[in-house]
């Protein structure tokens, strides 16, 4: 009896044990670096293009005046998808010692080849197409070295969700929808690991002055 209870007793700390190491693969995954996101921006589609910050307020409608047949005098209703630029960096899961400290290789390499964009709401109120536009997969392509940084563009807001609910709503309202854009950025390691790292971003839907 007492030997059942033993056996009992080390199989159970075994389950344990494996659990918790499997729950630690599942989280970290087995590639030996972290992919952090050094910097996370946005940049505002149409005149002000290119100039990237931390918030994006995006404009669901844009008036423009050029080219023809566009005028100051009759200028255009259009709508620009908004852009996203990502800083990445990889850092070492095992660091080493002072004495003896890890050496990134060229195995520790990551290359991204894809990203989601989820919308939500600090309301709760997160039903697609109807509170806030729906989620995406995109694709972008580049190598995260293993040592320095990496930055990428990527499309962020595209054209056509300011073309559906609920932003289509907002070009004759001077509603605004507040929501926070969690992105999410996969690739793999030089040996096939695969990696992901996910950050979050404001963003402000209008219609704004031009």
């Amino acid at each position: 009896m007492r030997m059942q209870s033993v056996n009992r007793f080390v199989l159970l700390i075994v389950s344990i044990a494996s659990g918790i190491s499997c729950g630690d693969v599942a989280r970290q995954g087995r590639s030996p670096v972290y992919l952090v996101i050094e910097r996370l921006e946005a940049s505002r589609g149409g005149t002000t293009a290119g100039e990237f910050g931390g918030t994006l307020f995006s404009d669901v409608l844009t008036l423009v005046t050029t080219p023809e047949p566009c005028t100051t005098e009759s200028p255009c209703a259009v709508t620009f998808g908004d852009s996203g630029r990502v800083t990445l960096r990889l850092v070492l899961k095992d660091l080493g010692t002072p004495t003896f400290p890890t050496v990134p290789t060229a195995n520790n390499e990551v290359t991204i080849n894809r990203y989601r964009v989820v919308y939500r709401r600090a309301d709760g109120r997160n039903t697609p197409g109807v509170d806030v536009p729906y989620p995406f997969d995109g694709a972008v392509t580049g190598t995260v070295p293993s040592a320095g940084t990496a930055a990428f563009a990527f499309e962020l807001v595209r054209n056509v969700a300011k073309q559906e609910a609920p932003l289509v709503q907002l070009t004759t309202s001077p509603t605004m929808i507040a929501s926070i854009a969690e992105l999410s950025f996969y690739g793999q390691d030089r040996v096939g690991n695969d990696i992901n790292v996910t950050g979050s971003l404001l963003i402000e839907f209008g219609n704004f002055g031009d």
